[in-house]
């Protein structure tokens, strides 16, 4: 009987067809990470990509064997051709490998014992066929996934993730340095405060920055290789002749790694959501960087450079607009939801393990995309602004009030009374000019020596010891 709906199924079928032809197209990708941002997040495709993340797998599984036969002898020694040819599998796994993994995994609908099958696959038409029955001997899933996920996390965070952040520490060093003694207006709850340097503003963010540099740096990943509940049971039942807790400790520093021997199936994630928490500080720093030079942008304290044919606004042709801190901001937004989210969900399972975590550990490359698209429009933006010394210093000069603290502050230290009260009744709710300021000098009740002290007040130069703290923030090397 002919089947009407065969035509509608064949029409879908070929237009799936089409879509997944079509998806290294970045007009075609569901995430702007993969399309609009693609080229901003094409490094961290090597480490958080699916095949990737299959690669490194495969890579963990033929160290195991390796180790399994060098270090626990429970398999006879590989010969010099035979580590080649695993050395080979390793380095030289290709997307059609992982590809021909994808396959088996329909049937398996697992991906590690996808994994082991086409190991096998390819070492039993090999002298290494007697070592097959070896491959993930005595592992779980977990074993080989933590590891695979964090040596991810560590590399992505060595190659990429310090490297941009390097690059914005060291333009904000140059703005600390070049603008050290560049006088600018202070703001505290939005209102006009006492002056400042604009390198010494952006030395805060600096030294912020900084601490924070260094623990992420020092950070050392925690992995797991304990067995189905965090025992070794099979390990132990079949070969209790070797020292597991040893073998498990010496494996995982083999990658650089820190074990940890006390864990149920899966590796307890409080080591991995400290790394997330400190980049989650850095990016609420950065944000807090963005949202100021916007300000200042706003407030004319910075100048966008202008490029050439590009546009600001498609009405309104005079428009040069900071959207790379807006673009910045709204990304570490993003990505601190997602760190927020794994600081909430990772420490947490049911008993010994639920699956509940292994889909929220594949958005990792998703929250570090975030992140590098927003570090990178962050630096583009320091790249593109330049201080205004002169609507700096035009702005001090129209609220000599500034002044006020300094005032007082000489008339205290005079034994003057009711010092506060007097600047109080002076500046407050009022616009002071450099006039009207020398006028209130000139008919206070005080000796000579103290007005000279007042009249040298100015808030121009009224900045305290701030280009030697701007100084001083960046001496250190990072």
């Amino acid at each position: 009987m002919f089947n009407k709906a065969a035509p509608i199924i064949w029409r879908a079928a070929r237009s799936r067809n089409a879509i997944m032809k079509t998806m290294t197209d970045d007009l075609q990708a569901l995430s702007p990470l993969d399309g609009r941002y693609a080229r901003e997040t094409d490094s961290l495709r090597g480490h958080f990509s699916e095949f990737a993340f299959i690669r490194q797998r495969v890579r963990t599984e033929i160290a195991y064997l390796i180790s399994l036969s060098r270090d626990a002898k429970l398999i006879r020694p590989f010969t010099a051709a035979e580590l080649d040819l695993l050395g080979a599998l390793s380095n030289d796994f290709s997307i059609g490998d992982a590809r021909q993994i994808k396959d088996i995994e329909q049937a398996t609908r697992h991906d590690v014992k996808a994994i082991e099958n086409f190991l096998s696959a390819r070492l039993t038409p090999t002298s290494l066929a007697d070592a097959v029955s070896r491959l993930h001997f005595a592992l779980t899933s977990e074993d080989v996934n933590n590891l695979a996920q964090v040596i991810a996390l560590r590399d992505a965070r060595d190659q990429i993730i310090l490297p941009a952040l390097a690059k914005i520490l060291d333009q904000l060093a140059a703005f600390v340095r070049k603008h050290k003694s560049t006088p600018m207006l202070a703001r505290t709850h939005g209102q006009a405060a006492v002056p400042t340097t604009f390198g010494k503003e952006l030395a805060v963010f600096h030294s912020r920055l900084t601490k924070q540099f260094a623990a992420l740096k020092a950070h050392r990943f925690e992995a797991k290789l304990t067995g189905a509940a965090g025992n070794f049971n099979a390990a132990q039942s079949a070969a209790p002749q070797a020292d597991w807790l040893a073998f498990s400790e010496n494996f995982i520093r083999s990658f650089g790694l820190e074990p940890n021997l006390i864990t149920t199936q899966i590796l307890p994630y409080d080591n991995w959501v400290e790394y997330f928490n400190t980049l989650h500080l850095i990016n609420s720093i950065l944000l807090d960087l963005a949202q100021d030079m916007w300000r200042y942008t706003s407030d004319g304290y910075l100048k966008l450079r202008v490029v050439k044919n590009e546009v600001g606004s498609s009405t309104m042709p005079q428009k040069v607009n900071p959207i790379d801190f807006e673009n910045a901001e709204g990304n570490l937004g993003i990505a601190n939801s997602l760190f927020e989210g794994y600081a909430r969900k990772l420490p947490i399972s049911r008993l010994q393990r639920d699956l509940s975590d292994s889909t929220v550990r594949r958005t990792f490359g998703v929250a570090l995309g975030h992140t590098l698209v927003a570090y990178a429009s962050l630096a583009r933006g320091l790249e593109r602004v330049e201080a205004d010394a002169a609507a700096m210093r035009s702005e001090l000069e129209a609220h000599w009030e500034v002044v006020a603290e300094g005032a007082q502050s000489i008339l205290r230290a005079a034994g003057v009374l009711q010092a506060y009260e007097q600047l109080k009744s002076l500046t407050r709710g009022k616009d002071i000019t450099k006039e009207s300021f020398k006028e209130w000098i000139d008919g206070l009740q005080a000796e000579e020596t103290v007005k000279e002290k007042l009249r040298s007040l100015s808030p121009l130069s009224y900045l305290g010891l701030a280009e030697k703290i701007a100084e001083r923030a960046v001496m250190k090397k990072i």
